[in-house]
């Protein structure tokens, strides 16, 4: 039987680095309205909602044509935000949830099909996806964020720093001298598994590294890691803004 799985796009209207993030305009439709459409076209999706804590952006999802539900503004992250989310619209209704970044206005919906994929085949109840690294600059970018797997492709460590090292590397891109995979930011978790996840603390390397998945690991979850072909593209800065500005237009 496949499973009934819930999309849920949280949308922040506060961003340190790019207020109102959702709400910006890239060539005639907004950041959300780009996501809300892409991950609609995913076939593994049951519903897709956006969840947010702004009436600006809930009046804009509902203009749209968009599922929305409000939630707290004082969640500490996304997956908070997706738990509450999936309590409004009602937990026993779905299997799973998917939780779709809210600024990557280029969302391939393969990528979230593949993840759910990745979900159904593991026991673990958690799944999330990695693109092959083929540009060393990422590999030195704490913004991009590296993943190191097990033999079943079970997460060991995420990380913003290069991992694993290569010590006796001397010459040529270290890209293709090892397998690096770079963490596509898309998450899947089983329900049961998504209220365990809320009630944990934030752990020691969690807050070292300033990665949420870190708490699940250290906890004793496992990540199944998908690979998937297509990269990412996040909207984090102003000049990342333009650059989806100007490739939307092409």
């Amino acid at each position: 039987m496949s499973l009934r799985i819930l999309g849920i796009i949280p949308a922040r209207y506060a961003s340190t680095r790019l207020p109102a993030k959702p709400l910006a305009d890239i060539a005639g439709k907004t950041m959300i309205q780009r996501v809300l459409e892409r991950a609609n076209q995913a076939s593994a999706l049951s519903q897709v909602v956006v969840a947010t804590d702004d009436q600006r952006i809930f009046d804009h999802v509902v203009d749209i044509g968009g599922k929305v539900v409000m939630t707290a503004a004082d969640h500490p992250s996304g997956t908070d935000r997706c738990y509450e989310a999936l309590a409004n619209v009602g937990a026993d209704r779905f299997d799973a949830v998917v939780n779709i970044q809210g600024d990557e206005p280029f969302l391939v919906p393969a990528q979230i099909d593949d993840l759910c994929a990745t979900l159904a085949a593991s026991s673990s109840g958690l799944a999330t996806l990695a693109h092959h690294l083929t540009d060393d600059r990422d590999l030195d970018d704490p913004g991009k964020v590296k993943i190191t797997t097990d033999i079943h492709d079970d997460a060991l460590y995420f990380s913003r720093a290069a991992i694993p090292v290569l010590r006796n590397h001397t010459n040529g891109p270290r890209h293709e001298a090892f397998r690096y995979l770079k963490h596509i930011g898309l998450y899947a978790y089983r329900t049961g598994v998504l209220a365990k996840l809320v009630a944990l603390k934030p752990s020691p390397l969690e807050l070292a590294e300033s990665l949420e998945q870190l708490r699940w690991l250290e906890n004793g979850f496992k990540v199944r890691v998908g690979l998937t072909a297509h990269p990412s593209f996040c909207v984090d800065t102003p000049a990342d803004l333009e650059e989806a500005r100007r490739l939307a237009l092409r």
